[in-house]
């Protein structure tokens, strides 16, 4: 498949699109900047595109590998122009995504053999843990999935006031206890319901806390032992929640829960609103996570599964 093949509804694109409108817009203000009064590329020109890369929040080493990958390039073609850059850039952030196994999936969909589909959902309070789990709901929903919520955050009396708002906004059943409830408690009652309810999707929010990640495995440990007491291989997938908006925070916050417990997949939000867009591309490729949702805006419909081709042509178009 070529990487540019258009395979999103017309509609998302443009959500996409827009979404990246801002990432857009500063990173190639500043690449312009890069190669002003340059015809060729040269050390000096790499040197600023390292510097357009780095501050666009793609991180230093995602950075690094893509400037090797550019000289690479250079020195085989000994002259380039800096008119090429543009083209050559899109080429290997591309490819450099490619490499992981980031968005395959097109549509909300879930595996075949799991029933009930267990997602647990990690992540600090305010990076729109809450909010992705609605829209996910939200989406699973439309797909024609039966979906049960769980509000195992029971640290905060507002998570589970927050969530029980967008269950009734989707029209999904909440499970949920009292604040300060044993969060391993709330997982279990879910996942018994679902199984009752012959549900297909169950997502448990839990603790967005990273207070001290010993007390956060211990926490995630216990929830994951007591929810295999109901469905055996639960959860089926860890969900990291990350807001796109604090760049290199994002990144931070990445390292510690991928050390505190096992992540499988990303999904990165509030990309519209801000130019840290690159963010996206340095954790996917870091991390060797897959990013597999990603916020362009605040409808309920602007949670997208992260396609990889059409991210890179919305960056660039």
């Amino acid at each position: 498949m070529s990487f540019f093949k258009r395979i999103f509804s017309s509609e998302k694109k443009e959500t996409l699109d827009k979404g990246l409108e801002q990432t857009k817009t500063s990173f190639f203000s500043k690449l312009t900047k890069a190669v002003a009064g340059k015809s060729k590329v040269d050390d000096e020109v790499l040197d600023n595109l390292e510097e357009v890369l780095v501050s666009s929040d793609v991180g230093v080493n995602t950075t690094l590998k893509i400037i090797e990958r550019i000289e690479a390039r250079v020195a085989e073609d000994k002259y380039m122009g800096t008119e090429e850059l543009n083209k050559i850039l899109r080429e290997e952030i591309a490819g450099l995504l490619s490499e992981t196994k980031s968005g395959e999936e097109i549509e909300f969909t879930i595996p075949n053999n799991k029933k009930p589909y267990v997602l647990m959902v990690v992540g600090v309070n305010g990076v729109g843990k809450t909010t992705t789990i609605g829209k996910l709901a939200y989406q699973f929903k439309k797909s024609g999935y039966k979906v049960v919520l769980g509000a195992a955050d029971t640290f905060r009396a507002a998570a589970i006031d927050q969530l029980q708002i967008w269950a009734d906004r989707v029209g999904v059943p909440l499970v949920k206890q009292q604040m300060g409830s044993d969060p391993a408690s709330v997982a279990f009652d879910t996942l018994q319901s679902a199984v009752t309810q012959d549900a297909d999707i169950v997502i448990i929010d839990t603790a967005g806390r990273l207070h001290n990640k010993v007390n956060l495995m211990a926490e995630l440990t216990k929830v994951k032992r007591v929810m295999q007491k109901v469905v055996s291989d639960a959860p089926h997938d860890v969900l990291l929640v990350l807001d796109g908006s604090t760049g290199q925070n994002a990144f931070e916050q990445a390292k510690q829960f991928t050390a505190a417990t096992e992540v499988s997949c990303l999904a990165v939000t509030k990309l519209d609103g801000t130019a840290k867009g690159g963010v996206v591309i340095g954790i996917s490729d870091q991390f060797q996570i897959p990013v597999k949702y990603i916020g362009v805006g605040e409808g309920i419909e602007d949670l997208q599964v992260f396609n990889k081709f059409e991210f890179v042509d919305s960056f660039f178009k």
